[in-house]
């Protein structure tokens, strides 16, 4: 009556801080999933509200719990880097860290995107593997989807999946797969890699990564599909890092994705400027959109040596003529300074403060709006990672500072997130596709029970007429 809304939201940390309080390299960080209570109430003003915390108060956000992942065999996963270690169990090689590790014996995880089917059952993608994993309802693993052999990565012929150091061929190291979702009726699950694999680009030149792959797998028999229907090629885009209109030397990588039907998707592509992000932080942000994508006319590559082998799609960044790409336009403008400074916030770094921008924006969500003279309108819901920048932080019972110091600026990184009202004519609401396919029996069959009646009804005193006559 108050013209609020409440929902649930759930959010996948990665793998845990890194470099911080006597912490060399990854931390053994458990994955594991949050759960908090959404009430939201939309501002229509226009008044531009000065840059405090404390007049962002449209979206309330309270922590409700959570779970715990575990492997099959009921273990916790870890956040530490796997380099060059595997284990084997079901017929599936996983990631796990070498001997003497302190997360040893467990299965490496990075996870970077969640998707939920309607049982409640989902899919975590992961930025070491590049493979996906399948969960039950209470966050036991019960199944997983591996990567495909053009994204494994080798170092002077061995296989090599750590996160620090360049590979020859395969995904980049700490650029796995990024965003994983189901379409509308539940049928596919598509995911998409951070960036172009090492085959694709030139070496250390950021701007040559543009050329990322995107993945369908058909889950309507299987959940866990060895090999995609679907692959095809999303051209991300370039940037200068210096924001002068030079010549682009960086890649927009995407960091996240929602299906708005089984062609069309919502593409989180941004640089990596803003609060937090260390060396560039005193730079102003460049580039972090949310992009509409379509595979309809775009070429698939499933099957194809570009899939099965290192053959690469790109040369130095330049795309095979032969392929097609996903078509694709800007659709929200995160760095839109009127939109941003109607609620308090800034794009300028130098230094920045809890109403700067930060960096790393990887999450996404839908809800309805529910009105009915606004059926296709919906709440766009946009978060950032924060790389557990704070000052008053815990891990496994230990406390750690984390705390941003220096020109970009001090403090924590807070946990944000942005909300839009989107009209979305393509979207196929997954609640009403599942709601229509729910009813729609029922009313088929009253529809036929009363016209059966009806024209029984019709019939009999027709033939009762009929009789009198003859």
């Amino acid at each position: 009556a108050d013209g609020s809304y409440s929902d649930v939201m759930f959010t996948l940390p990665d793998r845990g801080l890194n470099d911080v309080s006597g912490i060399v390299g990854t931390s053994d960080y458990r994955g594991r999933v949050h759960r908090s209570l959404l009430t939201l109430r939309p501002s229509t003003s226009t008044t531009v509200l000065p840059q405090a915390t404390t007049l962002q108060n449209q979206l309330s956000i309270v922590p409700d719990g959570g779970f715990l992942f575990t492997d099959t065999i009921g273990a916790n996963f870890t956040g530490r880097d796997p380099q060059t270690s595997t284990l084997v169990r079901g017929g599936i090689t996983y990631l796990t860290p070498p001997a003497g590790d302190s997360g040893a014996g467990r299965i490496s995880l990075d996870a970077e995107a969640i998707a939920f089917r309607p049982d409640g059952s989902f899919y975590v993608s992961d930025e070491y593997a590049a493979m996906i994993y399948y969960f039950d309802a209470t966050g036991r693993q019960i199944g997983a989807i591996p990567s495909v052999p053009a994204l494994v990565p080798l170092t002077g012929g061995a296989i090599n999946f750590n996160s620090v150091n360049l590979g020859t061929v395969g995904r980049r190291n700490n650029e796995g797969l990024e965003s994983v979702a189901i379409i509308p009726d539940g049928k596919r699950l598509v995911t998409i890699l951070q960036s172009a694999t090492v085959q694709d680009t030139n070496g250390a030149n950021q701007q040559t990564r543009n050329n990322t792959r995107l993945f369908v797998y058909d889950i309507s028999a299987n959940a866990t599909p060895t090999t995609p229907i679907g692959h095809y090629v999303l051209q991300l885009p370039t940037f200068t890092l210096a924001g002068n209109g030079a010549a682009v030397d960086r890649t927009a990588a995407q960091s996240e994705m929602l299906a708005l039907n089984s062609t069309q998707f919502l593409v989180l592509s941004r640089d990596g400027i803003g609060r937090g992000s260390g060396a560039s932080a005193t730079n102003s942000p460049v580039f972090k959109s949310v992009l509409l994508v379509d595979i309809a006319g775009a070429t698939n590559l499933a099957g194809t040596a570009f899939e099965t082998s290192y053959a690469p799609i790109a040369t130095n960044g330049v795309l095979n003529s032969t392929i097609v790409p996903a078509a694709q336009v800007q659709l929200v403008n995160l760095l839109n300074p009127v939109q941003l400074n109607r609620f308090g916030m800034k794009l300028n770094t130098a230094p920045s403060n809890s109403t700067s921008l930060s960096e790393k924006w990887e999450a996404m969500g839908l809800a309805p709006v529910l009105e009915e003279s606004a059926a296709q309108d919906f709440f766009l819901f946009v978060g950032n990672e924060n790389d557990f920048q704070s000052a008053t932080g815990s891990l496994n019972g230990a406390p750690f500072n984390a705390a941003l110091t220096g020109a970009g600026g001090t403090g924590n990184n807070d946990s944000v997130v942005l909300v839009y009202r989107l009209t979305l004519p393509t979207y196929v609401d997954p609640q009403a596709l599942d709601s229509m396919m729910t009813s729609a029996p029922r009313v088929f069959d009253a529809t036929r029970t009363m016209a059966a009646g009806l024209a029984g009804g019709t019939t009999n005193a027709s033939f009762a007429w009929l009789s009198g006559v003859r």
